[in-house]
């Protein structure tokens, strides 16, 4: 027990009024207006009275609409042509857009300007090709673009009438990709480009017509080679699945890659007033298409006026930006069109086909 003296002067570390040190003396702030008395609630607040009395309006007919009934889509009738059918869908949105993007690409192609092809892989696998190919034999597109992956799937099926595999279970045993034909072929043909000089496009499609592929009629490399229709090829090296064959050579697949850049490139220096369509890349193929633009601009070509039409099914970032707003932001139009490829591009084709009168 603490010794009476102790108790007067207080505990060691007591202050001489007894207080604790650091501890702070209770608070003798009078309670702010609109607290309740009891601690720890925060103010209240009270809504006011309307007054609806005073509402402030407006004539309809003085609004500016933004839908009109001569927007409205008009009903579908059996038997009816694709022209009424189109006619008949409502003048709003993404149907306006899709009006636009026949438009841009019928213009352009009427006026002697590039429609320019840029595409993944999945267009392909999801049954595209032969409306690619028809495009490309009508003069419709001017230039193919594609990602390595493409390759790949054009390959299969021009080989072999058919394509595209379930990643998991491959995955799991390490098979995945690894079909010998595929590997090879691809890889044997792109050394060949290289050897030749020729770019990694047109070096494949070379050899779809030199090996007479018993599908080939259906391979977007092989027309382009057919038609003399460009068609180049954008390769990240890793990304697709020949890259872990054995016959796979890194500097012949990026010499033939760095020559279809340039030759990209080239085609884009005359594309001012054209069309650049992305259908289904959302990296490799906005990425090239922004440095290609670039490269030919430093190079004194004016390319200004660009309509840039990207189709996928979801909205992405770099298409956003490499391919709808950097490149037409100081002239042109961009046009998104969003939904499946299997129902957009075929509809895109086919009212391009109408405007330009077959």
């Amino acid at each position: 027990m603490a010794s009476g003296s102790d108790r007067k002067r207080g505990a060691p570390g007591a202050r001489h009024d007894g207080s604790q040190p650091n501890v702070p003396p209770p608070s003798r702030a009078k309670t702010a207006p609109g607290l309740r008395a009891r601690a720890g609630h925060l103010p209240t607040v009270t809504p006011p009275t309307l007054d609806l009395t005073k509402v402030r309006r407006y004539r309809l007919a003085a609004r500016k609409h933004l839908v009109a009934h001569a927007a409205l889509g008009r009903p579908f009738r059996r038997g009816a042509s694709l022209a009424r059918f189109l006619a008949g869908l409502p003048d709003i949105l993404a149907a306006r857009e899709l009006r636009a993007a026949v438009l841009a690409i019928a213009t352009a192609r009427r006026a002697g300007r590039g429609v320019v092809l840029g595409m993944g892989a999945h267009p392909i696998k999801v049954g595209l090709s032969p409306l690619v190919i028809d495009l490309m034999e009508r003069g419709v597109l001017t230039a193919v673009a594609m990602n390595g992956a493409g390759v790949v799937h054009d390959f299969e099926i021009a080989y072999g009438g058919a394509t595209s595999e379930d990643v998991g279970p491959g995955l799991r045993e390490g098979n995945f990709g690894m079909a010998e034909e595929t590997g090879r072929f691809l890889n044997l043909a792109i050394r060949d480009a290289a050897a030749s000089g020729a770019g990694l496009g047109a070096g494949i499609g070379r050899a779809f017509a030199s090996m007479r592929l018993r599908y080939r009629r259906l391979s977007i490399l092989a027309a382009g080679s057919r038609l003399g229709v460009p068609v180049t090829v954008h390769v990240a090296i890793g990304t697709d699945i020949i890259h872990m064959h054995p016959e796979a050579d890194g500097a012949a697949i990026g010499a033939t890659s760095l020559r279809d850049f340039h030759h990209l490139a080239a085609t884009v220096a005359a594309l001012d007033r054209g069309v650049f369509v992305n259908l289904g890349s959302a990296v490799v193929i906005p990425e090239v298409f922004v440095k290609a633009l670039n490269l030919a601009r430093n190079l004194g070509h004016k390319v200004g006026t660009l309509t840039m039409i990207n189709m996928d099914f979801l909205r992405h970032y770099r298409p956003a930006v490499n391919v709808l707003g950097r490149p037409t932001e100081d002239g042109g139009r961009a046009i998104q069109l969003t939904g499946h490829h299997e129902i957009m591009f075929p509809l895109l084709s086919a009212a391009v086909i109408e405007e330009l009168g077959g």
